[in-house]
């Protein structure tokens, strides 16, 4: 080896060291799991936007609030994709696994729709203020599609204890949070349409 190979082997360890010393984030889902009773809506399609969301909970970051007035993230996690994105999907699915509508989709999978399930997404935090609460809150409206009146409209709220103090503990409570407003959005949707 030559003088110039020696020289490079030093910057080639410290490059590789450093890919590999950099710790990725750890990377959560969330869940819902429907009733399968209930009221039924088999002529019915629908479709379910993206819901809307303020910017700092329409990002792959997990909301803690610290304080009234202040927020800050969930640090070395994430969500496995925007939020917003998440829960139309998880929204999707679980109208879906219903198994009680004509069909469901989202934007451009060219469903002729009767309703539109619209969010937004309102409250997705850990609140540390005081006692550790997971909280959700989710605003819906369901939209006639034919004719663009809102059918009816409310707003879906979950508060869960956080029980331990690792992430994973905060992401479990914010997962049983979801599930539970999740699932209310679905019976409450099923019943007014």
């Amino acid at each position: 080896m030559t003088w110039k190979h020696w020289a490079v082997l030093p910057l080639v360890a410290l490059l590789v060291a450093g890919c590999g010393s950099n710790a990725s984030n750890d990377t959560f889902d969330l869940s819902i799991t429907p009733a399968s009773t209930g009221p039924a809506a088999r002529g019915r399609q629908i479709l379910v936007p993206e819901p809307t969301a303020l910017k700092s909970l329409d990002s792959e970051q997990v909301v803690v609030r610290v304080s009234q007035a202040e927020i800050q993230y969930l640090a070395k996690s994430q969500w496995g994709d925007r939020l917003p994105r998440m829960v139309q999907s998880k929204l999707v699915e679980a109208f879906e696994n219903s198994g009680r509508l004509g069909g469901v989709g989202k934007p451009g999978q060219g469903l002729a729709i009767d309703y539109q399930i619209v969010t937004d997404i309102r409250t997705f935090e850990v609140d540390t203020s005081g006692t550790d609460m997971a909280k959700v809150e989710i605003s819906v409206k369901i939209l006639n599609d034919r004719n663009g009146t809102v059918r009816a409209q409310q707003v879906f709220r979950g508060s869960v204890p956080v029980s331990g103090s690792e992430n994973r503990d905060f992401i479990a409570a914010l997962d049983r949070a979801f599930a539970k407003v999740g699932a209310e959005i679905v019976e409450w949707s099923l019943r007014v349409m």
